[in-house]
């Protein structure tokens, strides 16, 4: 019995310990989202604003035949990614082992893809988790203070377990529509990579198909 008050007092004092860290990690994780939430806001403008004349399929198949000048049509993509993309498929059409080279530059895209959704999929799991950890870590002190009469405290350590549970549910939830709203965005846009670049396809439907599968392993 002594031992395990000893080491329920041990884990205690360790969540204690992790309070200020908690609440740190909270805001830290609340920045995080609004960067996110910001560079969010920049593709929609560029998507909608700057190139919302564009045609991704079109500007693909016009630099792969006149990669010359794939820097210009790759200007008026409608992301930093696809542009970059364009302009990597217009080489690859060229290169001696074109389709090596096309299967290349549609995986880098994809890894770069991949890169930016694992932040928002990070903030996902992180935030609720974080927040979580912030809600529980101030109520043993709270509890104590009730016990000993002292409101004050009480409400002091109730403040600050409210706030992060807010911080990380209001965190998952901006993650999770960015993640959605990201996943949807880069498949069409490799879809139509795809298309442009003459990716051969195994059957009629598999594109589609290519595409739900691609939107589902990004979205996890």
């Amino acid at each position: 019995m002594s031992a395990a008050i000893d080491l329920g007092s041990a884990l205690a004092d360790i969540a204690t310990a992790l309070r200020v860290p908690v609440l740190v990690a909270a805001v830290l994780i609340l920045l995080l989202c609004t960067v996110e939430l910001g560079r969010f806001a920049a593709e929609i403008w560029r998507r909608r604003v700057w190139a919302r004349h564009a045609d991704l399929l079109e500007l693909t198949a016009h630099a792969v035949a006149d990669p010359g000048r794939a820097s210009h049509y790759a200007y008026s993509a409608p992301g930093a990614v696809a542009a970059e993309a364009v302009v990597a498929l217009a080489a690859a059409a060229h290169a001696p082992d074109r389709p090596a080279a096309t299967e290349r530059a549609l995986a880098r895209y994809e890894l770069t893809v991949q890169r930016r959704l694992d932040r928002t999929r990070l903030l996902v799991r992180a935030g609720p988790a974080i927040g979580l950890m912030g809600t529980l870590i101030p109520l043993a002190p709270g509890l104590a203070a009730l016990g000993n009469g002292d409101v004050a405290v009480l409400a002091e350590n109730l403040r600050d377990a409210f706030g992060a549970t807010v911080v990380g549910l209001l965190v998952g939830t901006i993650a999770f529509a960015l993640t959605l709203a990201r996943t949807r965005m880069y498949t069409e846009d490799l879809a139509a990579l795809e298309q442009a670049a003459g990716v051969p396809s195994p059957a009629p439907q598999a594109p589609a198909a290519q595409g739900q599968a691609l939107a589902q392993s990004w979205s996890r």
